[in-house]
């Protein structure tokens, strides 16, 4: 029986890519741990789930990715080695995200696409709502996180959700972008996706960005979804099945994404968080 009208308990981290465009630095390190000053980009997105009221992390790796769960663990003889110095207080942060949350992980053995990742993700996940955050998608906000900010919406509307922003033109064969009529000031109902379209083809500007929330019935219909752009099982052609029946909304998210995927959008990043670190 789904879980549809539940509260979002769960997010889920797909983390098992190889991150190609940080090589060298990520053939022995995963993309998802490099820092963005002092905190792997993966624990910002743990720390946005938090601020959601999720307390249950479910991460997707893949081989070579163990840095990941070393990392949301206690390392015993680091606490011991800095136990009562000046230095102790640098794992504040972490010891209470240890703390306050559940961690638990399964791999993807092939990588099919951001769908296939998040349909490996299904025996964490089971028959209820949850949440996506991909960690190169780095928000910050002054009020509520982004991912706050939908799970409030799904309360209201009870269906799939995908965070949106305006994007240039040109760069539309980057993102999943979204067609849609207006329900209410930020909020669309989502009337076509495609992936990565040429800007000619493209149903608008609005670009998909790494927050959603999913009903469970996403599973059943990645698992009937053919290989599409690039010969990955993409999540906007599962979503687009839903959006065809009137089951998923966009939302213009209040708040400052950096594309942390690419070099340029991590250096803009370290930038900014250096510059409030200094405010």
């Amino acid at each position: 029986m789904s879980k549809s009208n539940t509260k979002i308990r769960k997010c889920l981290f797909p983390a098992a890519g190889y991150g190609t465009r940080f090589l060298p630095a990520t053939k022995a390190i995963p993309k998802e741990m490099l820092p963005v000053l002092t905190k792997p980009l993966l624990q910002y997105g743990v720390e946005e789930a938090i601020t959601a009221d999720i307390e249950t992390m479910a991460i997707v790796t893949g081989r070579g990715k163990r840095a990941i769960e070393d990392h949301f663990d206690i390392s015993y003889e680091l606490e011991h080695q800095i136990k009562g110095t000046s230095k102790e207080h640098y794992l504040t942060e972490i010891r209470k995200v240890i703390t306050n949350c559940t961690f638990s992980y399964t791999r993807q053995i092939e990588m099919k696409g951001l769908g296939h990742a998040i349909l490996s993700g299904e025996t964490l996940i089971g028959d209820e709502p949850f949440a996506v955050i991909l960690a190169d998608d780095l928000c910050d906000n002054e009020g509520e996180s982004v991912l706050l900010q939908m799970t409030k919406l799904y309360e209201k509307y009870k269906c799939s959700i995908v965070a949106v922003e305006e994007i240039p033109m040109d760069e539309t064969n980057k993102y999943g972008v979204i067609a849609g009529d207006p329900l209410e000031e930020s909020v669309l109902r989502v009337t076509n996706m495609v992936e990565k379209p040429d800007p000619k083809d493209a149903p608008s500007n609005l670009a998909i960005i790494g927050r959603y929330i999913l009903t469970p019935d996403i599973f059943d219909i990645i698992r009937d979804t053919k290989p599409g752009k690039g010969g990955e099982i993409q999540i906007t052609d599962a979503l687009l099945t839903q959006a065809n029946e009137g089951r998923v909304i966009a939302y213009k998210f209040e708040g400052t994404r950096f594309d942390c995927g690419s070099v340029d959008g991590f250096v803009e990043a370290t930038n900014y968080f250096y510059g409030k670190s200094k405010s």
